[in-house]
């Protein structure tokens, strides 16, 4: 979501850093100044935004009320340079849940805004899931970091690609999440790719409940995107043309929670598919593991979704990348 003139900044390498925030006042908080700026990206990272809103809106519930569920749309592109304020609004408060709103605000301008729900849980409910699918355990993984730098040097990658490979995987190795690559499967029939990644956060604790489930919001918004992006055939680092992409940036985003005793310094399995892209938008659905099977929150995202062509017509117009 930041000033496309910003420098790119680093997550904090502490999970914990990247989601504090500060009371100003009732109902009021202010971010850090450890805003993340992806590499190349237009904006904080969106996971961060996300976590940070949640923060706040748990400190204004009370403590036997589990959060289950948010949704957010993510308005305005936010400067990594500038603190956000988030205001949280107590929308209701009954017997078994409780509603609240967050508007993270910049510059006098609403850059996000999230609705959130919490539960008093019910533990002698019945309880299913779909089972994890079977991948090699994280010991027998590929680090992101060494599969990027891997691509970057193989023989058949163009300089363009190797530069963006290289930078991105430089950013990746300051990132408070560590990611590895689990696997990917394709069914050709279906044209469904799966792909699947461990995930963990560097934390030297172990955080309560609550604070656990700020955690995964942040994991939740690593390589969403990316599920839309690959399986749509389209390319980050590719000079132009309908396999080119042009633009991707979330839209919204929500997030269930299904398990309310994990832990996010531990590796999580994070499965993730695109079962549509079309009208320049994309569609991404994904399901987080613990790492004995049990399933623990489901995901959905939708994002702008450009490759690098224009309307049939305006071949010579100077048309810019907006969302």
């Amino acid at each position: 979501m930041a000033d496309p003139s910003d420098h790119n900044q680093a997550e904090p390498a502490d999970i914990s850093a990247a989601l504090d925030v500060e009371l100003l006042d009732v109902n009021l908080y202010r971010s850090n100044r450890n805003l993340a700026l992806p590499f190349r990206a237009r904006g904080v990272f969106g996971g961060q935004v996300i976590s940070q809103a949640l923060v706040a809106a748990t400190k204004c519930v009370r403590p036997e009320y589990a959060l289950h569920s948010l949704h957010a749309y993510f308005l305005l592109s936010a400067s990594a340079a500038t603190p956000l304020l988030y205001y949280v609004d107590r929308v209701r408060d009954g017997r078994s849940y409780s509603t609240r709103s967050v508007r993270a605000v910049q510059g006098g301008r609403a850059v996000f805004i999230m609705l959130c729900s919490f539960h008093t849980p019910e533990f002698w409910q019945p309880s299913r899931h779909w089972p994890m699918p079977p991948v090699p355990p994280p010991e027998e993984c590929i680090s992101e970091v060494v599969f990027i730098k891997h691509r970057a040097e193989h023989p058949t990658q163009t300089e363009l690609g190797k530069s963006w490979l290289i930078g991105y995987a430089e950013e990746r190795m300051k990132s408070p999440i560590s990611v590895k690559h689990a696997g990917e499967r394709v069914d050709e029939g279906e044209g469904r790719r799966t792909f699947m990644y461990w995930m963990k956060a560097e934390t030297s604790q172990r955080y309560p409940a609550h604070f656990q489930k700020c955690i995964l919001a942040y994991i939740t918004d690593l390589h969403f995107m990316g599920a839309a992006i690959t399986t749509s055939g389209l390319k980050r680092h590719a000079a132009e043309g309908a396999k080119a992409l042009g633009m991707s940036s979330s839209l919204d985003h929500s997030l269930v929670f299904y398990n309310n005793d994990f832990d996010c310094g531990d590796w999580l399995l994070y499965v993730m598919t695109s079962p549509a892209s079309a009208l320049g938008r994309g569609f991404c659905s994904g399901l987080l593991y613990s790492r004995d099977g049990t399933l623990l929150a489901a995901t959905n995202q939708e994002g702008v979704l450009r490759a690098n062509v224009r309307p049939s017509g305006e071949e010579n117009s100077q048309v810019k990348a907006k969302i």
